[in-house]
């Protein structure tokens, strides 16, 4: 087990004060093995488990969820100047998202400043829905100059697909109409990142 499963082991154990090798963490961490798992486990899944209730369920669902929100950085005061800064910025909160496509914009200023993120759209395993109007409804209630679109791939490659590829184009369609400028859509997987600006697709 890694450092990281070993501190969220520490801390689910003194949330639930259970000792870390009692049966019921034994058996929380032998059916969920990453933090990844962890992180995206829900109540069903852990009432089916010997020795939590809903209770238990609820108070562990709510500590990862704060886990998981204390583990991404401040937007605020981000300066974005390449790809590689919104990448780092918003990896650590796709690292754990493994099981479902999520949709992100970083709105900016005039300066590429971020002045707030939203997530979108949430899709399945290897696809999420975004409509333009969606996006520019954000960007405008935000009073955006510009911004950066990102989403991941759970499989952990992150090649752009045909279809990435045309809503990006759909987007910077529309950015041009209404005066917001589309600087990038960021493709996250494993570790790893791929700039549709960076290819020449946008």
């Amino acid at each position: 087990m890694n450092n990281r499963n070993e501190e969220l082991k520490q801390l689910i154990s003194e949330s639930l004060r259970e000792r870390p090798n009692s049966y019921l963490i034994q058996q929380l961490f032998d059916q969920f093995p990453t933090t990844a798992e962890l992180m995206e486990v829900t109540e069903q899944q852990l009432i089916n488990i010997k020795g939590i209730g809903m209770s238990k369920a609820r108070q562990l669902t709510a500590m990862l969820r704060l886990a998981k929100t204390l583990n991404v950085p401040p937007y605020e005061q981000s300066i974005i100047r390449s790809p590689k800064d919104a990448f780092d910025l918003l990896e650590p909160e796709f690292r754990f998202s493994t099981t479902k496509e999520s949709f992100i914009c970083l709105f900016l200023n005039t300066k590429n400043k971020v002045i707030f993120k939203e997530t979108i759209s949430i899709g399945s395993l290897n696809a999420t829905i975004v409509h333009p109007r969606e996006v520019f409804r954000a960007a405008i209630k935000r009073c955006s100059a510009s911004f950066i679109c990102a989403h991941n791939h759970p499989s952990g490659d992150s090649t752009p697909s045909p279809e990435d590829v045309e809503l990006t184009k759909r987007l910077v369609d529309a950015g041009a109409i209404v005066g917001i400028e589309v600087l990038d859509h960021i493709i996250i997987g494993a570790g790893n990142f791929v700039s549709l600006k960076e290819r020449g697709l946008m």
